[in-house]
Order: C-alpha cells, then sequence, then structure tokens
C-alpha cells in the first residue's frame, strides 16, 4: 500500500469526529477548554444593512471539574443593575480556584440595550418572550435560539437578573418554580428575603430553561435605567452564595438573609391598581411593611380637591416588593405590588430591622 493509499485509509477509520473531553465548554464556532477563558461577541442576527448583531459573552472555564452556570441580563435592553452584576463577576472576581465553567451574558438584548428601550426595536418584540426560540420564524425568535441552543442548554442551572419596567421599582427578590427542586435550589440559595413561587409566563428564560432541565431563576432588582449599587452589591452577595451551594468555589459559605418568605399562592400577594386618575404621593417605598388598613397612597387632580382626593389602603398586612416611581396614573395603572407575611415572618422581619439599626447585623437594601 502506498503512502497515499495508508493515508486515506486512516482517515476512513477516523471518520467519526473526534469525543470531546465533558470539561471543555463548546458553542456554535468555538470551545473553551479547562484552565482557559474567552471573551467573545457572538452574531445572533443581523441588521437592516447586513451588519452583525453580536452579544458580548464571557466564558470561564475552571481548572476544576465541576458544574456550569450561566448569568444573564437585559434580556430587556433598559434594565441595567443585573449588568453589572454579571460583568463584576465575570471580570472583578478571583476564579483561580473556580470548579465549573461559568457563562456570562451581560446584554442579551443588544438591539434595545443600544436604545435603551425595553423591547426589540424591530416590531417592538419581547426577547423574554421569545425562549427558547425557533429557527426560521420571527427575529426575536432567532435571536433567542442561537442564545438558548449555544449557552443555556449547555448549563446546569441559571440566574437572570431583571429590573422593574420604567416608572416603577422592585426590592430584591428571586422568582421560581418552587416545584422544581432544582429551581427551589438556586433560588434559597440566593439568600433574598423574598421568593415568589410560579413557572413564569411562557417565552421566559427561567420557565423554558427550568423546563429544558437548566434550573433558573429571576432576580428583580431595582428600576430601569440606572445602576443602584446597594442593590448590585446585594445581589453580588446572592451570586456568591449559590456558587458556594454549588461548589463552583469550594470553602465559601452560603449565605443566611435572616428571615425568607415564599409566596405560593395568588391569595399571598396582589397588585393595587388605581381607580381614577392622577397624581400619586406615594406614603411608603419599597421593601416597607403595611398594616391592613393602612394609607398606601393618594390619588389627587391638580388642584387638589378634598372631595375628589382617593385614598388607597393596604388590603392585608403586608410587604411592599413593587411600587411606583412615577407619580401619575390612569385608572387601571399598578400602584404597588403587595405581598402578605406569616406572623412569625412578620416577626423575624421586625427583629431584623431592630437588629440593623443598633448595628447587630448588617443591614441589606430592599
Amino acid at each position: 500500500m502506498s503512502g497515499n493509499d495508508a493515508a486515506d485509509d486512516d482517515s476512513r477509520e477516523s471518520s467519526d469526529p473526534p469525543a470531546i473531553d465533558d470539561d471543555v465548554f463548546t458553542y456554535d464556532g468555538g470551545r473553551v477548554d479547562p484552565g482557559e477563558s474567552a471573551n467573545i461577541r457572538y452574531g445572533i442576527s443581523e441588521t437592516y444593512l447586513g451588519d452583525p448583531v453580536r452579544i458580548p459573552v464571557t466564558i470561564i472555564n475552571g481548572d476544576h471539574p465541576g458544574p456550569t452556570a450561566f448569568l444573564s441580563a437585559a434580556a430587556h435592553g433598559d434594565e441595567l443593575n443585573g449588568i453589572e452584576v454579571v460583568r463584576e463577576v465575570a471580570h472583578d472576581w478571583d476564579h483561580a480556584e473556580l470548579h465549573g465553567t461559568l457563562v456570562c451574558l451581560p446584554v442579551m438584548n443588544v438591539p434595545g440595550f443600544l436604545a435603551q428601550e425595553r423591547y426589540l426595536p424591530i416590531y417592538d418584540r419581547d426577547l423574554n418572550r421569545s425562549f427558547p426560540g425557533r429557527e426560521g420564524s420571527t427575529s426575536a425568535r432567532r435571536m433567542a435560539h442561537r442564545i438558548f441552543t449555544n449557552f443555556i442548554e449547555p448549563c446546569d442551572f441559571g440566574i437572570d437578573f431583571h429590573t422593574s419596567t420604567r416608572g416603577r421599582t422592585n426590592m430584591l427578590h428571586a422568582r421560581a418554580n418552587m416545584d422544581d427542586p432544582g429551581a427551589a435550589r438556586v433560588a434559597c440559595a440566593f439568600s433574598s428575603h423574598v421568593i415568589i413561587a410560579g413557572q413564569g409566563p411562557s417565552g421566559t428564560l427561567r420557565r423554558e430553561a427550568t423546563d429544558a432541565g437548566v434550573p433558573t431563576v429571576t432576580i428583580e432588582m431595582g428600576e430601569a435605567h440606572r445602576f443602584q449599587r446597594r442593590l448590585i452589591d446585594r445581589a453580588l452577595t446572592g451570586v456568591a452564595s449559590v456558587f458556594a451551594e454549588f461548589g463552583l468555589h469550594p470553602g465559601a459559605a452560603v449565605h443566611w438573609p435572616g428571615w425568607r418568605t415564599v409566596i405560593d399562592s395568588d391569595d399571598e400577594k396582589t397588585w393595587l391598581r388605581a381607580d381614577a386618575g392622577g397624581i400619586v404621593d406615594m406614603k411608603h417605598g419599597r421593601g416597607s411593611l403595611v398594616e391592613e388598613g393602612d394609607v398606601i397612597c393618594t390619588i389627587t387632580n391638580p388642584f387638589k380637591e378634598k372631595e375628589d382626593i382617593v385614598t388607597v389602603e393596604a388590603p392585608f398586612t403586608g410587604l411592599i416588593v413593587g411600587v411606583l416611581e412615577n407619580p401619575v396614573v390612569y385608572p387601571g395603572n399598578p400602584l404597588c405590588h403587595l405581598v402578605g407575611l406569616e406572623p412569625d415572618t412578620r416577626t423575624a422581619l421586625e427583629n431584623d430591622r431592630t437588629g440593623s439599626r443598633t448595628g447587630s447585623r448588617s443591614q441589606l437594601p430592599m
């Protein structure tokens, strides 16, 4: 057999693709081996001019084996707090002893981010109602498909960061399908005071990823269009706690927030909405504990005529998780998101805040 024949024979015998080590992270177009990291701009679509729409992705593959986790933010382009959380984890933390792989997606909705809009500017579509996406479908679903198949499906769990929409603000809390053991584990490890249970709407990243076997939670924190440093720092504490729980940073401690409530029934939460249009005078902020019958806000017309003042009272004792920031409303506009508390939880909350004021505990931002 000639040398060329031998080469051809070897080629036939090795026609199957080479096996990939389980510790190697692969995506369409590249790979990141253990001990390596990569900053990539990954194409997910094209503009009207045919230029690529690319999202930033940082992949850090530790020297040691372990789980693969993703952190994502800005599925809504104007929700900025999570961007800084993901960037700091990717680029400011020491990952020398990382056990596993981190996939960091600080800005998923690049067109919305560039326009500082919540939705994709093209046809006003919501990227966070488009997962897991589909090839050959709408622009939003094609983008979602590229993100989901390359950077979400290969992971073992994930954390997706959001803020409230413009004109409102949220205290930091987790949203998770608490019937899924993996998602419940991530949510509890994140150590937020409040967990709102539920699958989430169809097409959201957390629901579709969890259904696909990648337990994922949403973290809500603050308001759109700004960095809020205290909330960002609190979220970083939560991420570190999750990494400790899942062994990505061995030796680190899981954080306990001091008290926690899990809201798993519609009877335990409500959105209070305006029954009149006007100008709102909000009496309580996010994270406030209100008693049944407390005045949450008043709504007045430009003349502040007493007979036209509308008073909005708390229907039950609870915690204000989300609250209006823009002080003008139409009838039906949301005023605040109120969740109920069990007596034991309320006592723990009050003790925690008393301890914070006396300096016996570090105060966590709401």
